[in-house]
């Protein structure tokens, strides 16, 4: 393993997996087991384990009005219900996002931030940069995160830690005991499918994945897949979709801007929220099998309009598919584009996001 790359606790499992490893956000990290296409209908059709322990893990407690955390993120921090978490971004002066991320209620005045792998430093900075007060640490390294993702999933889960965690809605956690250590259960996910994300002390992480995977109803699946998965409901991925010089309006995300409370970044997207913005998301299907890759150029009549920043073949539509950036006149749904590469070229179509319509993820 290259020295400069971290390594999650479960490193080892994976190696006797025979796993691909390869180099993500500062980490080493599974790419795939038996294949990428093989544990993406795994992950669709029954319960596949994801190794998430790269991600980052911060806790704040303190008043979150006079400690400035309410100011930080692109939503109220205060008006999340003890047990249930919110998504958004924390933004540059400029509106830019330096990172997406979700934040758990823990307590009245208790919050737990998970942000991504390689952004995890500088969230940790920026953030650290904006408070006034409170109690802010870094627990990353103490805390270890599996995904368990897929339509048997709850089952699986139910006989796990009990019929309680069967009760979880849609962005709702419960903290509870497993293997004799405190553990945070969350019914979210990355996939489009039913799914929950556990965190639990590093230490026990490996013993965890065991015992998920002795369950023959579960599979391991690596981040090839979840690259799939997520796109084909139309999740934007950190450092491809979006970044520090894309805003939440140019990426289709306002949705999670809430713009009736103050926070960094307010006034950069109120005003392009007024002139309009020049770039926006699109997502494409391409006629033909072919994959559309990060940095191809999107044309139409002739001229390159903008570029893919994600694209993958998808095994629920047969077909390959994208998001990128274009100028706002061709991003309505029916739109021809042409995907071009070198010598590569791809008809395409504009469409609605999600591609894949019919997950479980709110079952």
């Amino acid at each position: 393993m290259d020295d400069q790359l971290h390594a999650t606790p479960v490193r080892l499992k994976h190696r006797v997996l025979n796993a691909l490893m390869a180099p993500f956000g500062g980490w080493e990290m599974p790419i795939q087991y038996e294949g990428i296409i093989a544990e993406h209908s795994w992950c669709r059709s029954q319960a596949a384990l994801f190794d998430i322990c790269h991600m980052g893990e911060f806790l704040f407690q303190g008043d979150f009005a006079t400690s400035g955390l309410e100011d930080v993120f692109t939503f109220s921090v205060q008006t999340i219900p003890v047990g249930r978490s919110r998504y958004g971004f924390l933004l540059n002066e400029s509106g830019g996002i330096i990172d997406d991320l979700i934040v758990f209620r823990l307590a009245d005045d208790k919050v737990m931030i998970v942000v991504n792998a390689a952004t995890a430093p500088n969230d940790f900075t920026a953030i650290t940069e904006r408070l006034r007060g409170g109690l802010f640490t870094d627990i990353t390294a103490a805390t270890g995160k599996l995904d368990l993702q897929g339509p048997l999933s709850r089952s699986v889960m139910v006989e796990l830690v009990g019929e309680e965690v069967a009760t979880l809605p849609y962005f709702k956690f419960m903290t509870m005991n497993i293997l004799g250590a405190p553990a945070i259960v969350s019914r979210t996910g990355y996939t489009g499918e039913l799914g929950y994300e556990v965190l639990i002390p590093a230490e026990k992480v490996c013993e965890l994945w065991d015992l998920l995977l002795s369950d023959i109803r579960v599979k391991p699946a690596g981040l090839g897949a979840r690259d799939v998965l997520r796109l084909e409901v139309g999740y934007s991925l950190y450092g491809s979709d979006i970044d520090e010089a894309t805003t939440p309006l140019e990426a289709g995300l306002e949705n999670f801007v809430n713009f009736d409370k103050a926070f960094i970044g307010r006034d950069a997207l109120l005003r392009q929220k007024e002139q309009g913005v020049t770039r926006k998301k699109v997502a494409f299907k391409v006629s033909g099998r072919r994959s559309p890759r990060h940095h191809y150029d999107i044309c139409s009549a002739g001229e390159t309009v903008g570029n893919v920043t994600s694209g993958v073949f998808s095994p629920m539509l047969g077909s390959g598919i994208g998001i990128g950036f274009v100028t706002p006149e061709l991003t309505a749904v029916g739109t021809p584009l042409t995907i071009t590469h070198e010598r590569v070229s791809m008809e395409a179509t504009v469409c609605e996001l999600p591609f894949f319509k019919d997950g479980s993820v709110r079952s």
